[in-house]
């Protein structure tokens, strides 16, 4: 019976995603169908609506309409362009100039807006005319946009972090926040080194110098989008404020700054609203059938089976996290970083713990792991954002994005082997 149960969850998910469902229903249809196996429809469909809706009774969840709510002020706030003219004036003459800036602008959104979307619509809208006039390739823009954008996820304050902690069974997300920073800056490095190298082959313009006087009045402009992360994390890791009180301290924040800024009305504040809605929205219902489908596989003993299978090859941590990487590589590929984040997670993490690793450390090398799925096709959200946005097609971008897709690799790769990366900060502010 649990094989039947196993097969049908596995291959009608499969089925659903072929014939064009959406994500969340494909996962609530497939969990429904499971269930069915060994009780009859009314109770199954019963429970299945209870599991959706008790998934949701969470305060940590609360955070995150309130920072998709920020991230949208400050997409629209003018709060993304002050942030480029700071990350343009750092870069300075670096070859490549307006790669590496696309990459520290996408890494200070990221910091403050937690939203890999706004950082891919924001810096490809305002540096791809501006690449295509200094005579970058409109691809080569664009992966270096998609790639970038993702480090926000990582970064804090990352909404799909608070999604690993409900996932976890309660892993701190003042840990997790803090634990973001140092991995989040190395995968930024490892894509700067990369465009560096790629400016180099093809000979492409470097960037302007930058005189003191302009990086410190770029730097005087963006101090208070800045200072939102010194409130936000500082709040959240000295103890006056949850991760949720957080995120609504965040939308005040970004609000009044919008409105000073002027470029913020308070006639488009419903559209802003809206479009956080719709996005909440989508998050909240992959969240709603994610939990379901866990709780399914959690009764089904999936979970157990697995781990007992993935112990049986070896008990050498090394291979066992190369192994989980793969699958999470592949899966990645063809499942949003919400609902894998949120089955995944009870499948994985009980495996490592018991081998000694630490559940922050699985957290951020799990998150960094399926941000490379946004940069593949055939589900890339962040890349069909990108390729929208530069106005180019997914074929012509798949070549230039290669080498900052083995970037992104060659972080998890040093982040699973070296765990410090992401333990010493937490460590050091003690959360």
């Amino acid at each position: 019976m649990e094989t039947i149960s196993i097969l049908i969850l596995v291959f009608s998910f499969l089925f659903f995603l072929g014939m064009g469902v959406p994500v969340a229903w494909s996962l609530g249809l497939s969990s429904l169908l499971t269930l069915l196996v060994t009780v009859s429809s009314i109770p199954a469909m019963t429970t299945i609506a209870q599991r959706m809706g008790t998934g949701l009774d969470s305060f940590s969840l609360l955070a995150i309409p309130f920072f998709i709510l920020a991230g949208e002020l400050m997409n629209s706030g003018g709060i993304a362009r002050r942030l480029i003219d700071f990350a343009k004036a750092l870069t300075g003459k670096l070859p490549g100039g307006l790669l590496h800036v696309n990459v520290i602008a996408a890494m200070l959104m990221g910091a403050i807006a937690g939203s890999a979307v706004a950082a891919a619509s924001s810096m490809g809208g305002i540096l791809g005319k501006r690449m295509e006039k200094e005579g970058y390739p409109k691809e080569l823009g664009a992966a270096v946009n998609i790639t970038s954008s993702t480090t926000g996820l990582i970064i804090p304050p990352s909404n799909v972090l608070i999604v690993y902690s409900l996932a976890s069974g309660g892993v701190s997300v003042a840990a997790l926040f803090v634990a973001g920073y140092l991995p989040g800056l190395l995968v930024g490095l490892m894509l700067m080194i990369t465009a560096a190298i790629v400016v180099k082959i093809k000979k492409l313009p470097a960037g302007e110098a930058s005189s003191a006087k302009l990086v410190f009045s770029t730097f005087w402009r963006a101090i208070p989008s800045l200072f939102l992360l010194i409130v936000v994390i500082g709040g959240i890791v000295a103890g006056v404020f949850t991760a949720t009180e957080a995120s609504a301290i965040a939308v005040l924040y970004a609000l009044g700054l919008s409105l000073i800024y002027r470029e913020l009305k308070v006639k488009d504040l419903p559209a802003v609203l809206l479009k956080s809605a719709e996005t909440t929205a989508v998050v909240m219902l992959l969240i709603a059938t994610s939990m379901a489908m866990s709780w399914v596989m959690s009764v089904e003993e999936i979970p157990q089976q697995i781990s007992d299978s993935l112990l049986s090859l070896s008990d050498n941590i090394i291979v066992i996290l190369i192994l989980i990487n793969l699958i999470l590589l592949f899966i990645g590929t063809f499942m949003d970083m919400t609902p894998a984040v949120l089955i995944f997670t009870p499948i994985f993490l009980p495996v490592v713990v018991d081998l000694g690793v630490d559940p922050v450390h699985f957290g951020i090398m799990m998150v960094l792991n399926l941000c490379i799925g946004l940069c593949t096709p055939p589900v890339g959200s962040i890349l069909f954002i990108g390729v929208g946005v530069a106005q180019t097609s997914i074929q012509k971008v798949i070549k230039p994005l290669l080498p900052f897709f083995f970037a992104m690799v060659l972080a998890l790769i040093l982040i699973m082997l070296f765990p410090q990366i992401t333990l010493w900060l937490p460590g050091l502010f003690g959360v």
